[in-house]
């Protein structure tokens, strides 16, 4: 006699108990593709330099640094983040250069680059987590609503992190027309979802692929994976270029500072505007985020090593993810910037802009965010006051 259940193995009763935002694991072609790729090694995909993926340093030190009182307070703004108010009216017409850009909050950007409409890495839902009712909640409401934007043609995502791959909104675009350009592996999340396999183009580091007139390439990155509570690392993390007749724009996704920027910039740059990791860093994981600092030195490696394009900074401001202030990410940036004379966009989420034309420059965060302090900053060295020449002395008292 059959029964209902109850022969099965304990590890499979736990799957039968696995909430979708999981997602699921490679199989079949799929699994025996990553097998074959040449970033995977010992079971798992490997970074292009050596990364710790776990927090480094005392455990309790962590968790101290998290639950500082003074320092959660910190971590959050002290009134409504400013949202930009007519998105959608901005983004009704087409960008006078061919290129406009929509920082939708954290690492979610609208690109309409030469005709074509791609939506990077976008997260609708109120919780960066795999359960609504517990997890980092958004600080800010999203600028327009997903059903209002409009056809995309290609959906980006970096990788499957539950701040970057977003379960309520990706099965809101599965009913579209969309196509999903994804790292090798993260398919499988997708289809789970509802997304059929012909809309999605799935890519190891170095492919490519065609959207209309874009060339899209999965490139290195420096980070990690997973989703679940047995994270496989079977799935692959990447930044992207967008190469289209007359622009080229680069997404780093999640990554640690690496020389790769360099190549990557040699291969497919310069480019016309990044969109650069600059928020969620900590001395706990140095290898896998980038600071303030480290992201300016990553958009000038893509950069032939000097100043040139735009940099639009993101993962930050959205989600409360590190130890950091809340507003320290875009003040350490306006500063690393301006010490190399990088330009750099600022605009309020949802707030369009073109690279070629003027730059949202406004401070907004300053207006919701308790002082914090500037340790990146250098002294200034002191005004040296020079000695007075004799033939500067006055000497009127003398005659």
């Amino acid at each position: 006699m059959t029964g209902t259940g109850s022969d099965r193995s304990p590890w499979a009763r736990l799957r039968a108990l696995r909430p979708e935002s999981f997602g699921a694991e490679p199989t079949g072609e799929r699994l025996a593709r990553i097998r074959r790729s040449p970033n995977f090694a010992n079971g798992i995909f490997q970074n292009p330099e050596s990364a710790r993926r776990v927090p480094s340093g005392s455990t309790f030190e962590l968790a101290k640094t998290y639950f500082e009182k003074e320092g959660r307070a910190h971590r959050a703004p002290t009134g409504a983040i400013p949202v930009h108010p007519t998105t959608l009216a901005d983004i009704a017409k087409p960008p006078a250069t061919g290129l406009r850009l929509t920082w939708m909050g954290h690492s979610g950007v609208l690109a309409e680059i030469d005709g074509h409409r791609v939506l990077f890495d976008p997260v609708w839902g109120d919780r960066c987590s795999p359960f609504p009712f517990a997890g980092p909640k958004r600080l800010h409401p999203v600028p327009v609503p997903l059903a209002a934007l409009g056809p995309v043609d290609v959906v980006v995502i970096s990788h499957d992190h539950y701040d970057h791959l977003d379960l309520p909104t990706i099965k809101a675009l599965a009913t579209t027309d969309t196509v999903f350009a994804v790292p090798l592996g993260v398919g499988a999340h997708l289809e789970h979802w509802g997304v059929s396999a012909s809309r999605l183009r799935e890519l190891d580091w170095n492919e490519s692929t065609g959207i209309g007139e874009l060339r899209l390439t999965a490139t290195p990155a420096r980070h990690f994976c997973g989703r679940g509570l047995r994270n496989t690392q079977h799935t692959l993390w990447a930044s992207w270029v967008v190469q289209g007749p007359a622009h080229r724009i680069f997404h780093s996704g999640d990554t640690g500072y690496f020389s790769g920027f360099r190549d990557i910039g040699a291969a497919h740059g310069p480019f016309d505007a990044t969109m650069i990791q600059i928020g969620a860093y900590s001395e706990f994981w140095t290898d896998i985020h980038m600071t303030p600092a480290e992201g300016i030195r990553s958009h000038l490696d893509l950069q032939s090593g000097g100043p040139g394009g735009v940099l639009l900074p993101i993962h930050w401001g959205t989600f409360n993810l590190a130890p950091h202030a809340w507003a320290e990410p875009g003040e350490w940036t306006r500063d690393a910037a301006e010490e190399v004379g990088q330009a750099v966009a600022f605009p309020r989420p949802g707030e369009p802009f073109e690279p070629s034309g003027k730059l949202p420059s406004d401070p907004w965060w300053r207006g919701v965010s308790r002082p914090i302090a500037h340790p990146w900053r250098r002294p200034r060295p002191a005004e040296v006051v020079a000695e007075p020449r004799s033939e500067d002395l006055d000497l009127a008292g003398e005659r």
